[in-house]
């Protein structure tokens, strides 16, 4: 059994992550910010932990996230100014690495979208551009660090039920959809596949058995 904390509890991937993993046995710490949110963790078999990680420092992050032998990044802005945006999807999720190597937690899931990276080319006048950029940036800090980390890069997301079955590529691989459900069963299957540290695995809802999709990327890179 592993201790594993999401951040951004309460989000639909993170709600579907936390069954998934609490039903594999692990004990699963979900991070809010609403207190009124608990309940709903704790339908999950979750124990949901109010902190307000876009306003704590890392170190208050590291003490929230301490014991646990991996986070899992799911939170973001949800569309929010681009203040917020950068304050949430990029400096707060740049302080939880921190806080995860202060408390000594190698392992680190980022939860990113299909595409991520510096050169997006976006101009600044697309609705999208603070999220493209702090996206962007909070990956590459991920990637500086020493953490034991794997981005993933979801498509578009859907509430559909998860096939479980994706497909998986790099740049190569076209845009596409994937439900909310599938993306926390990826998350599932990377934490418990170590040939996954160091890739950014991007991915669609598609053909292949999630666990053999992950298996084989993290042995293909």
């Amino acid at each position: 059994m592993s201790r594993i904390a999401i951040i951004g509890g309460h989000g639909k991937v993170a709600l579907h992550l936390a069954r998934i993993l609490t039903d594999g046995g692990h004990a699963v710490s979900s991070l809010i910010r609403n207190p009124e949110h608990s309940a709903d963790i704790t339908a999950t078999g979750a124990t949901p932990i109010v902190a307000d990680v876009e306003n704590l420092s890392t170190e208050q992050i590291a003490a929230t996230i301490a014991g646990h032998d991996a986070v899992v990044w799911s939170a973001g802005a949800g569309g929010g100014s681009a203040e917020r945006t950068y304050a949430v999807d990029r400096d707060a999720a740049i302080r939880s690495m921190d806080a995860a190597a202060l408390a000594g937690v190698k392992r680190y899931v980022m939860v990113s979208y299909k595409g991520s990276r510096t050169d997006h080319g976006a101009a600044e006048t697309d609705g999208m551009f603070a999220y493209y950029e702090a996206k962007a940036a909070a990956d590459e800090y991920l990637r500086g660090t020493d953490l034991s980390w794997t981005i993933l890069g979801p498509s578009l997301l859907t509430a559909a039920a998860g096939s479980g079955r994706i497909d998986v590529g790099g740049a190569n691989l076209p845009a596409g959809d994937v439900s909310r459900e599938n993306v926390a069963r990826v998350v599932a299957a990377v934490l418990a596949t170590p040939a996954t540290i160091g890739t950014f695995l991007e991915f669609n809802d598609g053909q292949t058995p999630i666990e053999e999709a992950v298996a084989r990327y993290g042995t293909n890179q």
